[in-house]
C-alpha cells in the first residue's frame, strides 16, 4: 500500500537583482520584504507558505551576484521555478545563472516578464532573448508558459498563480507524512536570547517538537517550531518552511536534516559527516587580515566568496555567524585583524574588551555591495603603501647575545619570507612593538650574508631602538 500522500509545491523565485521577485511575493502576500532590506535589495532567503486548502510554498532568493550558492539551493530543494525577467531590462548575467540552475536540476520552469506597467516595448526581445538560452515559451511554439505580470499593480498575478497550481498538478508531488521527517537547511543565524536558529524545509515525514535532529555540522533537540509569521506551531509537514529552535550551533545552509532516535545517534552521525576545517594561517603576502561577522550563514558565505575574489592579499583568519564578541576581539588583536560586522552588533563583553585592546577595529554594514567596496578600496590603498615598504621576512629570535641600548646582536630561526642585509626591520613582542632599526650584519653558519632564507637561522647585529629578548619576532622590510 502506497503510504504517500499529495504535498504542496515548494516555488523558488529565480532571477536578475532588481528584477522584482520579492515585489511579486509581496503581491501574493502582502507583505514589504525589499523595503526592510537595507539598500532596498535582498539579501536573505525568504520562504513563507500560502493559507487554504491549495497551500503553495514560495522561496524567494536575493539577485545580487554575491549570492550564487543561494539561488543554486533555492534551485535545487523547489519543485518549480518562476524565472522572473524585468521587461525594461531584459536577460541579464543572474538571469542566465538562474537559468544555468533551472537546467541543472530539471525544474519545471513558469517564465513571469514583470515591470509591464513600466515597458512592454521589449517583451518580444525578452523572448529571443530567452529563447537563445533554450527557454523556448509557449507563444514561441515552445512548452514554457509566460505570464506577463506588474508586481505595483497585481497585474498577471492571480494567473501567475494558476500557471503554478497547473505545473504543480502535472508534477504528481507526494510525500511520506508519518515517517521520521528529513529536508533541507535554507539559513541559519544565532539570536542572542534564543540562541541558534535554522530555517528549514520538510521534504518527507512530520517535524515535531522534541525530535532529534541533526546536520553534518550541528545537531541539538527540537525545542521549538515556527511558521514565517514567527507563530509557535506544533508540527512541520512536508514542504512547510519552519524555524527550528534547539540547535546547538547554528548548522551550514544547504545541508540536509535528518531526525535520529537520541541524541548519541545524532552526535555520532555529525562527528562522522563534518568537513574539519583547516586552521586559518597569515599569509606571508596578506596585506589585510579579516574577521567576518555576519547575521545568518548565507550572508557569511557570499561574503566569503566576494571577499576572497577581490584579492589574494586578503586573509579571512576567522568566520561566523552571530554578534561581535569578546573572543572575536582577543582573536583580531593576536592576528592584527579588522573584524568586519555585517548587519549584526557587538556584545557587551566585547565592548568591554575593547577598552583593553583600543587597536582593534570593527567595522559595520547593512549592504554586502558597500562592505566590499570598503574592502577593495582598503586594498588598493594598502597597495600604494606596499610598494614604498614591505615586509619580506620574519624571524623569530631564540639567543641574545648583546642587549641594548644601541647596537644588539642575536641570533634566530627565519620563519617566513627571508632577511636582508642593511634593510629596516621591528621588533614585537606579542602584538606589541618594542623597537625598531637596521640589520647592521647579516650572518649564517659564522658566514657574512646578503640574504637568509626561510627555514634557515641567521645571525644579526642590530642598531635600533627596544631590549630584545628571546621570543621576540623580527619583521624583516624590503628597504
Amino acid at each position: 500500500m502506497n503510504k504517500k500522500q499529495q504535498r504542496p509545491p515548494v516555488v523558488v523565485f529565480l532571477g536578475h537583482v532588481d528584477a522584482g521577485k520579492s515585489s511579486l511575493l509581496d503581491s501574493i502576500r502582502e507583505t514589504r520584504v525589499a523595503e526592510k532590506e537595507a539598500g532596498g535589495i535582498t539579501q536573505h532567503v525568504y520562504a513563507y507558505q500560502t493559507e487554504g486548502d491549495n497551500k503553495i510554498t514560495f522561496i524567494d532568493t536575493p539577485g545580487h551576484k554575491a549570492f550564487s550558492a543561494i539561488r543554486q539551493r533555492g534551485a535545487q530543494v523547489a519543485d518549480v521555478a518562476v524565472l522572473v525577467v524585468a521587461a525594461n531590462e531584459g536577460i541579464q548575467n543572474q538571469t542566465k545563472e538562474a537559468i544555468s540552475y533551472i537546467k541543472e536540476t530539471k525544474l519545471p520552469c513558469i517564465v513571469a516578464i514583470n515591470k509591464i506597467d513600466i515597458s512592454k516595448e521589449n517583451i518580444n526581445k525578452i523572448r529571443g532573448q530567452l529563447a537563445k538560452e533554450e527557454i523556448i515559451v509557449e507563444s514561441q511554439g515552445g512548452k514554457v508558459p509566460e505570464v506577463q505580470t506588474a508586481a505595483t499593480t497585481g497585474q498577471g498575478v492571480d494567473h501567475l498563480m494558476e500557471l503554478i497550481s497547473l505545473v504543480a498538478e502535472m508534477e504528481e508531488l507526494k510525500a511520506d507524512y508519518k515517517k521520521s521527517a528529513e529536508g533541507f537547511v535554507l539559513e541559519s543565524y544565532v539570536d542572542s536570547f534564543r540562541g541558534s536558529i535554522a530555517k528549514i524545509i520538510v521534504r518527507e515525514g512530520t517535524l515535531k517538537p522534541g525530535d532529534i535532529i541533526g546536520t553534518s555540522s550541528a545537531w541539538g533537540k527540537v525545542k521549538g517550531l515556527f511558521n514565517y509569521q514567527e507563530k509557535c506551531i506544533d508540527q512541520a509537514l512536508p514542504s512547510q518552511p519552519v524555524e527550528v529552535l534547539g540547535f546547538k550551533k547554528a548548522p551550514k545552509a544547504g545541508e540536509k536534516f535528518l531526525i535520529f532516535k537520541n541524541e548519541e545517534e545524532a552526535q555520532k552521525f555529525n562527528e562522522e559527516n563534518k568537513q574539519e576545517e583547516t586552521p586559518k594561517e597569515l599569509s606571508d603576502d596578506a596585506l589585510f587580515n579579516i574577521i567576518i561577522k555576519s547575521d545568518v550563514h548565507s550572508s557569511l558565505e557570499a561574503l566569503q566568496n566576494i571577499l576572497e575574489s577581490l584579492s589574494e592579499k586578503i586573509n579571512i583568519i576567522d568566520q561566523d555567524v552571530g554578534n561581535v564578541t569578546k573572543k572575536d576581539i582577543q582573536v583580531a588583536h593576536d592576528a592584527n585583524a579588522e573584524i568586519l560586522a555585517f548587519r549584526v552588533t557587538t556584545d557587551s563583553g566585547a565592548r568591554g574588551a575593547l577598552q583593553r585592546y583600543e587597536e582593534v577595529e570593527i567595522k559595520e554594514f547593512d549592504v554586502i555591495y558597500r562592505l566590499s567596496k570598503y574592502v577593495k578600496d582598503k586594498v588598493e590603498a594598502l597597495d600604494i603603501t606596499e610598494e614604498e615598504e614591505k615586509v619580506v621576512g620574519r624571524l623569530k629570535i631564540l639567543e641574545v647575545f648583546k642587549h641594548g641600548p644601541g647596537r644588539q646582536i642575536f641570533g634566530g630561526d627565519v620563519i617566513t619570507g627571508e632577511a636582508r642585509q642593511g634593510v629596516k626591520i621591528k621588533i614585537y613582542r606579542g602584538k606589541e612593538k618594542i623597537g625598531e632599526g637596521k640589520i647592521i650584519r647579516l650572518e649564517s653558519r659564522k658566514q657574512k650574508k646578503d640574504v637568509v632564507e626561510k627555514g634557515k637561522q641567521a645571525g644579526i647585529l642590530y642598531d635600533g631602538s627596544g631590549s630584545i629578548e628571546e621570543g621576540d619576532i623580527v619583521e624583516v622590510y624590503n628597504k
